[in-house]
C-alpha cells in the first residue's frame, strides 16, 4: 500500500471519526467545549450526521413518548429501589411505584439541556424524579390516607402530574402522563384497618338494601290486600244492589240441561217459573 492510500485511509478514518449522528425519533444539541463558540448550540439538529471535530460532541433527545417506571422492583427501571415514599397529612407514611411518559419538543432541546445539562437518561434518573417526589410530597400533605388510598387516588396524581408538566413546559420537556404502576404500600396495620371498615360498610348498605326491599315487598303485599277487599267489597256492593246479576251468570253457565229434582220448590240457578 502506497503511501498516498495509507494517507487518503487515514484522512477518512479520521473523518469519520469527527462525524456524530442524531438518530430518526431524536433531535440533536451540538456542544462546544473549546474556542471562541463554546457552548450549547442554539440551533437543534434535525436527524442525520454532522462534523464534530474535537471538543465537539452531540446529546439527543427523543421526540417520540418515552415511558419509565420508578418501582421497587429491581427487574423493571433500574436494579435500584426507585419506588416513591410520601406522608400523607398525619404523617403516615405510604409507597408507590410510580410511570411517567414524556417526550422533548425539538424546538426547545436546547433550553432543556442548557437547563439541566444531561441527556434523557439523567433528566428520569434525577430532574424528572425528583419533581415528581416534590410535587407528590407537597399534594398528600392535606390528604389523609384513606382519601389517598381510596377517593382521591386518582386526583392526587392528576395533580401531581399537572405541577411536574407545568414545571418543564417552558423548558421543552413534555410530561404526557403519570400513572400507578401497582398497589399503594401502607404499614400492614393501618391496611388492616382500612380494609375492615370497608367490609363493615359493604355488610351495613347490604343489610339497609335487605330491610328496603324486605319493607317494599311488605308494603306491596299490603297494597294487593287493600286492593282485593276494595274489589271484593265493591262486587258485593254491585251484587246487594243488583241481584239480577247473579242469575244472568247461572245463565251464562248453563249447558242447557236441567237438572234432575224430585222436590216442587223452584229449579236452582234458574228461578220459579211459577212466578
Amino acid at each position: 500500500m502506497t503511501p498516498r492510500i495509507v494517507a487518503i485511509v487515514v484522512g477518512c478514518a479520521l473523518a469519520l471519526a469527527a462525524c456524530g449522528q442524531v438518530q430518526p425519533g431524536h433531535v440533536g444539541i451540538k456542544i462546544n467545549q473549546y474556542g471562541s463558540g463554546a457552548g450549547v448550540s442554539a440551533e437543534p439538529l434535525q436527524v442525520g450526521t454532522y462534523f464534530t471535530p474535537f471538543g465537539t460532541n452531540i446529546i439527543e433527545y427523543p421526540v417520540f413518548t418515552q415511558t419509565y417506571t420508578y418501582t421497587a422492583s429491581t427487574t423493571e427501571g433500574s436494579t435500584n429501589n426507585e419506588e416513591f415514599t410520601f406522608n400523607d397529612k398525619n404523617g403516615l407514611n405510604i409507597s408507590a411505584d410510580i410511570g411517567v411518559s414524556y417526550s422533548v419538543n425539538p424546538d426547545l432541546a436546547p433550553k432543556l439541556y442548557s437547563k439541566f445539562r444531561t441527556d434523557a437518561t439523567g433528566l428520569v434518573a434525577n430532574q424528572i424524579r425528583n419533581a415528581i417526589r416534590n410535587a407528590l410530597n407537597d399534594d398528600a400533605s392535606v390528604l389523609g390516607v384513606e382519601e389517598i388510598y381510596g377517593p382521591k387516588k386518582e386526583a392526587l396524581l392528576a395533580q401531581v402530574q399537572a405541577d411536574v408538566a407545568r414545571y418543564f413546559a417552558p423548558y421543552g420537556l413534555n410530561i404526557e402522563k403519570l400513572f400507578w404502576a401497582g398497589t399503594l404500600r401502607l404499614p400492614q396495620s393501618v391496611h388492616d384497618q382500612i380494609n375492615l371498615r370497608i367490609a363493615n360498610e359493604q355488610a351495613a348498605l347490604a343489610a339497609q338494601a335487605n330491610v328496603a326491599t324486605a319493607t317494599a315487598n311488605a308494603q306491596a303485599k299490603v297494597e294487593a290486600a287493600k286492593g282485593d277487599a276494595q274489589a271484593n267489597q265493591l262486587i258485593a256492593e254491585s251484587l246487594r244492589t243488583n241481584p239480577e246479576i247473579i242469575q244472568l251468570r247461572a245463565i251464562e253457565k248453563w249447558n242447557g240441561q236441567l237438572p234432575t229434582y224430585a222436590s216442587n220448590g223452584p229449579l236452582p240457578f234458574i228461578g220459579n217459573p211459577s212466578k
